[in-house]
């Protein structure tokens, strides 16, 4: 099966306020085997990121910003239905990089997080990157906007302070580019800390998870073979849609397999490339991409547990269950060497220590077990976009044809006949547009 070329980002209540509800219980957000932003954002948002980001002084906190609250206590799922100028109401502790980008893409005017958007336990970037984009960061540790706030509330928005029909509903702390300039910097000089805690992680849980280097997995059959196949994974993370432009002509020439973690399967769609099979819990793949014709294989945990399988139930899809520990893009990678694959390419594949503390792993047993065990036919194409940038086509042409002309008019000067038959054309074309 090759791959298939698509046509086709405290307070007091306040119940006197408009649009304000008491408090209620709220559920915790769901845990799943792994975890990822789906890319659902117009290609159209994603055009305006650049520009966002360009933005470097941020938004002025002084301003007042009126706009929609959108509530949503998982941010990948929020950003689907987010438009220019909403508010977006999270509750995000330590708003990595991916969360971030897809967050600005999407236009909004002010984020909101009811919870810490760095705690300072390590470097992490999404917060700067939001304001430097100009989007209003507020932490509102001290009070629940979930609490007081529907969604589609009109809001506005001046020095920290949330007003909702005339009234201040309640006060969070803006986070301005200094302040969060000079907490990355603190945080980076700490990174040391956190780098041992998270290898003691690593090593207390390699024994727990010791089936990935011993092949011990059951593995479901497959429609698809990938005996002397390439592999090509794509997982959702930093610059991955730069490095699947940059791999073009090897996915032109070589037509590898595609698989796609979980919200990796939209960027396969957004780069024009549809998946043959799409790996994973599956809650950040979009629905096109779900029933884009890959096959279909949920990733559970140890104990036979799916909390993604409901949704494909539902859609009526249908699919496989591979229970096994670790990341869905580990197994990935071992499906495909198990099953024979001759070489595997990953693009997107999380691997170092700030990537793994930005998706809430304490460790990285499982990925290193996995690269262990499949060793030299893995082959690490992230960030390959950096590597070489080939130059535009069009200089070359543009010199070809300038050179073309000059030799054109040497020989047309140089040789009497061909002057004269020059001339006799010039004489009808003047005689044609009646000169």
């Amino acid at each position: 099966m090759r791959p298939r070329i698509s046509t086709h980002a405290s307070f007091s209540l306040r119940p006197d306020v408009p649009g304000l509800r008491r408090p209620y219980g709220c559920l915790s957000p769901g845990t799943s085997p792994c975890s990822g932003y789906p890319h659902t954002v117009a290609t159209s948002s994603r055009l305006r990121l650049p520009a966002l980001l360009s933005r470097r002084n941020g938004a002025s906190a002084e301003e007042a910003i009126h706009g929609t609250a959108r509530l949503g206590r998982r941010t990948k799922d929020l950003v689907k239905r987010l438009r220019p100028g909403d508010v977006a109401v999270i509750d995000h502790v330590n708003i990595d990089r991916i969360a971030a980008e897809e967050l600005i893409a999407t236009g909004v005017s002010a984020v909101l997080n009811a919870s810490q958007s760095s705690d300072g336990r390590y470097p992490n970037a999404g917060p700067l990157l939001l304001a430097r984009a100009g989007v209003t960061l507020i932490d509102s540790a001290n009070a629940d906007p979930f609490e007081l706030l529907d969604d589609g509330t009109e809001v506005t928005i001046a020095a920290g302070g949330v007003s909702s029909g005339g009234r201040e509903v309640l006060r969070g702390r803006v986070l301005d580019v200094a302040e969060l300039e000079s907490r990355l910097a603190e945080q980076r000089e700490r990174v040391d800390e956190a780098l041992a805690e998270f290898a003691e992680n690593t090593v207390a849980h390699v024994r727990q998870e010791t089936d990935l280097l011993t092949g011990a997995i059951e593995f479901p059959p497959t429609q698809t073979s990938f005996r002397d196949r390439q592999v090509l994974i794509v997982v959702r993370g930093d610059r991955h849609r730069r490095d699947l432009k940059a791999l073009h002509a090897y996915i032109r020439d070589v037509r590898p397999l595609v698989v796609a973690v979980d919200g990796g399967a939209n960027g396969c769609l957004e780069a024009g490339l549809e998946p043959d099979v799409i790996l994973g819990d599956m809650d950040s793949a979009g629905d096109e991409a779900l029933r884009c014709g890959a096959e279909l294989i949920v990733h559970a945990y140890p104990d036979g547990r799916a909390p993604g399988r409901e949704r494909l139930l539902k859609m009526g899809l249908e699919h496989t269950l591979v229970p096994a520990a670790g990341t869905s893009e580990d197994v990935a990678m071992l499906m495909s060497y198990e099953k024979g694959a001759d070489l595997i390419v990953s693009v997107g594949a999380h691997f170092n220590l700030i990537e793994f503390l930005d998706r809430k792993r304490g460790g990285m047993s499982s990925t290193f077990l996995t690269r262990l065990r499949i060793g030299e036919k893995l082959v690490d194409a992230k960030g390959v976009s950096r590597l070489y940038n080939p130059p535009s086509t069009f200089a070359p042409v543009a010199l070809f044809l300038a050179a073309f002309a000059i030799l054109l008019a040497i020989v047309v000067i140089t040789s009497p006949v061909l002057n004269d038959l020059v001339e006799l054309l010039w004489l009808k074309i003047k005689i044609w547009l009646g000169f």
